[in-house]
């Protein structure tokens, strides 16, 4: 299985390409943060990502502040008024709240994985 990411201590990283150069870099993700990383193969780039990660945990610490985390738990989804009509109906019809019910979608759509 291919993956564009990787994950170390709570954080995840791109995997990204420049054929011109011949480069593998990334960043991390989902956070408010610019961290970068770069290698001339996989393995290196690994390493160079939990490095990366390490450093910027370790800056957080060193500075007092709270790294940001990838994820706080909540998001914005645009479904369109149709889609947004028949949720609310459903979701009042089972007695759950919208939030309850997108919540219910979003676990039976990515299963049982919890990485």
């Amino acid at each position: 299985m291919s993956s564009n990411t990787m994950k170390y201590k709570g954080q995840l990283g791109s995997i990204e390409h420049d054929l011109e150069q011949g480069l593998l870099y990334g960043k991390l993700l989902f956070i408010n943060d610019l961290v970068t990383y770069q290698a001339d193969n996989l393995r290196d780039l690994q390493k160079e990502f939990k490095i990366s990660v390490d450093e910027y945990l370790a800056d957080c610490e060193r500075l007092g502040i709270e790294p940001n985390r990838p994820f706080k738990g909540s998001f914005n989804i645009r479904i369109g008024r149709e889609l947004h009509r028949r949720l609310a109906m459903k979701a009042a019809d089972e007695g759950m709240g919208l939030n309850e019910a997108v919540q219910h979608a979003v676990e039976r759509f990515v299963g049982a994985d919890r990485s």
